[in-house]
């Protein structure tokens, strides 16, 4: 295989830089967020943290959507069945939907909140519209969505 298959048949260096900071972010991030009333509880630093990786993954996300939308992706191997080939891309897309979803909802349950957050400390986070139902259930949203993550 030359040199240029092979990079036909694999992803780009940015889609995998892409692929593998959000993915860190995620893992961190739910840590954070299934930990942080029972083992970080009091911890200061553990919720605004919690924000900023969450809406570094929200704009890091939309980058890569971009980028995967101007670049294709490889071919699926040929030798696997059509059904794993669907799954595969229906689950690739679902987990698009999740790091985008995850990181709104929780900017729309701060958003309802009477605080303001910043972004490591840089900027305040400006605060999306919303009323006391949709922050409830984008509260309620953003936990399921975490769990299903």
């Amino acid at each position: 295989m030359t040199a240029i298959d092979d990079r036909q048949h694999r992803y780009s260096a940015v889609a995998i830089l892409f692929h593998w900071i959000i993915a860190a972010l995620v893992i961190a991030n739910l840590a954070i967020g299934l930990l942080h009333e029972s083992m970080l509880d009091g911890v200061k630093w553990a919720m605004p943290l919690h924000i900023s990786f969450g809406l570094t993954v929200l704009i890091l996300s939309i980058a890569r959507l971009a980028w995967r939308l101007m670049n294709s992706a490889p071919p699926a191997p040929t030798d696997i069945p059509q059904w794993q080939r669907v799954a595969a891309h229906a689950t690739h897309w679902g987990l698009y939907g999740l790091i985008l979803l995850l990181p709104l909802t929780g900017w729309l349950m701060i958003s309802g909140g009477p605080r303001s957050s910043s972004y490591f400390g840089l900027f305040v986070v400006p605060k999306l519209p919303t009323g006391k139902a949709l922050s409830g259930l984008s509260h309620e949203g953003h936990g399921v969505l975490g769990w299903i993550m």
